[in-house]
């Protein structure tokens, strides 16, 4: 088991393209763990911000009346890729992994694969 900081570590060692990776609890927003960023990516702004992004699916869901899990969230920018995946191991409801990545560099489905592996081996 991986606790917060070699998860991260891991995360932006083992993910092309990684600029920065957050562990963040989006019942209050705040970022457990940072690494990476710069000053044009504030890693605690993005952590609070994507938090309202994974309420807003969840509430859309449940008014839908969807009995599913969210896996990730993609959102793709002109030069990026962010992406959320939110936690469902034993002991980690509640939060979600965030990873920025430069999208010359990332391949998406290499990096969803390790982020999955990543959360299987995290402990909060």
């Amino acid at each position: 088991m991986a606790n917060v900081e070699t998860a991260l570590k891991e995360a932006t060692a083992t993910i092309d393209g990684a600029l920065g990776a957050a562990l963040v609890d989006y019942g209050s927003g705040m970022a457990l763990g940072t690494i990476g960023g710069s000053k044009d990516l504030d890693l605690t702004v993005a952590a609070a911000g994507n938090t309202d992004v994974v309420r807003a699916k969840v509430r859309t869901m449940e008014m839908l009346g969807l009995q599913d899990d969210i896996e990730d969230i993609l959102i793709t920018l002109g030069s990026q890729y962010h992406l959320i995946r939110l936690l469902k191991g034993r002991g980690t409801s509640g939060f979600f992994l965030y990873l920025a990545l430069d999208k010359k560099r990332a391949n998406l489905a290499m990096a969803r694969h390790q982020l999955m592996k990543i959360e299987a081996e995290l402990e909060v």
